[in-house]
């Protein structure tokens, strides 16, 4: 039977307020929110008490955008693996890319890798059905209460599933049964800069030409035409990991989210680094799209703050080390950040750049209304059991000492970040607690409510 929990004096952020309560956790539901005060701990007796006093209580949070490799390039990191650091920061909910090997371009295909989901992830899990060229209709089949999306590649990135025919752009804007999710970059922009930069330098090319390669024009001539698009077919499109100023103007901050036919994420990293920081960082920040200016970085937050940007996620893409520090035309894009999403937010809060309630509107909130998660995002009696225990006041730093993920490096190392997770619930079962992983109870399949 379940253990059930009674999570005691926590500051509980959750719905744009601050509150010290008691949280009743039973059979994998919140069970019962009890502001402080008000508390009769007697009917309690029996739960697993959790001291929280000192601590913030969040809703568990949702990634909207990982990377996990499986099936087909596990060398650089598996589902069970991924999610296991996924869990250690406080991610309790994941939604997973289609550019494994093989890419997920069938429903068959899908339905495999949520039965690897099933057998591994610690994490509650959904993976998006990928798009090509030539798949419409698998993708037209898919079906919007089981599957969080469908990814779009309007630009080339790691396992090229590059969507670039007029009339197939036409046909999924215009059928896809749910949410729309598109990588960006103008292809024909993204080569040409290619070319010309080859030709400039050999293999010793600084990775700091990357956001040159990949520009500010890439993409923004891609996000404007997928947002076109929409516009044209009424298209549900949500725009992953916005990277410049230029494509804020593309946005709205007038429109309640759950109105919304087109939303907005930016990543962790194009928050974090700014172009000044590929001369320490190297490919350790390489990305697609691209790190940009301190100008471009300034403007993604603000416009997060604004509500023209909804979400933030990961774009959690690992690399071995070996593939991450060869020469920059032969070193792949994407970086592992899973583990420190949170504990790197929770430092941009308590340098004033963002509240713990927008903070959690943004990453908990914001991507269960965008997705229409059934149940999940907010704490609410009758909703999963998906918590968040945070110290504000534990400093650490991120070395390859404490580090989970397969790839065993982050873009991250050397940084001290200002809080650490210490308890996270999944489902109302605790699977991180102070360093300690029980995976011994895994996940569920994240279902829809459209």
């Amino acid at each position: 039977m379940p253990t059930s929990y009674y999570i005691r004096n926590a500051a509980v952020v959750n719905e744009g307020r601050i509150m010290k309560a008691n949280i009743a956790v039973s059979n994998g539901l919140i069970e019962s929110i009890i502001p402080c005060g008000e508390a009769d701990d007697t009917r309690f007796a029996g739960y697993t008490i959790i001291e929280a006093d000192g601590l913030h209580l969040l809703p568990g949070i949702i990634d909207d955008q990982v990377h996990f490799r499986e099936p087909g390039l596990t060398h650089k990191g598996s589902i069970y693996t991924e999610s296991r650091a996924a869990v250690a920061g406080g991610i309790t909910s994941f939604m997973e890319m289609p550019n494994t090997i093989p890419n997920t371009l069938t429903l068959e295909l899908l339905e495999e890798k949520y039965a690897i989901g099933a057998k591994s992830s610690l994490a509650n899990y959904s993976f998006y059905m990928g798009a090509s060229n030539d798949n419409l209709d698998e993708v037209i089949r898919t079906d919007p209460r089981m599957v969080c999306g469908i990814k779009v590649f309007m630009g080339s990135s790691t396992g090229n599933m590059l969507v670039d025919k007029p009339e197939t752009l036409k046909g999924i804007f215009s059928l896809a049964p749910c949410l729309v999710a598109v990588h960006c970059e103008h292809e024909p922009t993204v080569h040409a800069n290619f070319i010309r930069f080859r030709k400039q330098y050999t293999d010793d090319a600084p990775a700091s030409i990357h956001p040159q390669i990949r520009s500010a024009e890439a993409c923004y001539r891609s996000s404007s035409e997928a947002v076109a698009l929409a516009v044209k077919h009424n298209t549900r499109l949500h725009i992953l990991h916005l990277s410049t100023a230029m494509e804020m103007d593309l946005f709205s901050n007038a429109i309640p989210l759950d109105k919304k036919r087109i939303t907005a994420e930016v990543c962790l990293h194009h928050l974090w680094f700014s172009d000044a920081d590929y001369q320490h960082k190297g490919n350790m920040i390489k990305w697609n799209p691209a790190i940009k200016s301190n100008a471009d970085r300034e403007a993604l937050m603000e416009s997060l703050l604004s509500g023209k940007i909804d979400v933030v996620a990961t774009d959690h893409a690992p690399h071995t080390l070996d593939e991450k520090t060869r020469p920059y035309f032969h070193s792949p894009s994407g970086g592992p950040m899973v583990q420190h999403l949170l504990p790197a937010m929770l430092s941009l809060h308590r340098k004033g750049k963002i509240s713990l309630e927008e903070m959690v509107e943004k990453m908990c909130h914001n991507p269960a209304i965008c997705f229409q998660v059934n149940k999940r995002g907010f704490i609410r009696e009758g909703y999963f059991a998906d918590l968040v225990l945070v110290d504000l006041n534990k400093q650490w730093v991120v070395d390859r000492n404490n580090i989970l993920y397969k790839s065993g490096w982050s873009p991250l190392e050397g940084i001290t970040l200002e809080a650490t997770v210490s308890h996270t619930f999944v489902n109302g079962n605790l699977v991180y607690e102070n360093g300690t992983l029980h995976d011994e109870i895994l996940g569920q399949r994240l279902t829809f409510d459209r």
